[in-house]
C-alpha cells in the first residue's frame, strides 16, 4: 500500500491488535523495533486472505 501514511498504518495495526487478530512485539534497541504476527485467531483468516490475494493477482493480469 504505497500511499498509506504511517499514522494510518499504525492505527489499523492497533485495531487489529485490539481485535485479537495480530500480536505486537516490541524489541528494545536503537532504533526500537516492532514486529507484528498473526494470533491463532488471526490465522483463521488465512483462507479468506488467500482468496483475496488470488483475486488481486487475477485482476492485475486482466488489466495489463
Amino acid at each position: 500500500m504505497p500511499e498509506i501514511t504511517e499514522k494510518m498504518l499504525v492505527q489499523q495495526l492497533r485495531e487489529l491488535e485490539r481485535d485479537g487478530i495480530v500480536n505486537r512485539n516490541v524489541y528494545s534497541g536503537v532504533p526500537p523495533k516492532v514486529e507484528y504476527s498473526f494470533t491463532e485467531y488471526g490465522l483463521t483468516l488465512k483462507p479468506v486472505l488467500q482468496v483475496l490475494c488470488n483475486w488481486g493477482e487475477n485482476h492485475l493480469k486482466c488489466s495489463q
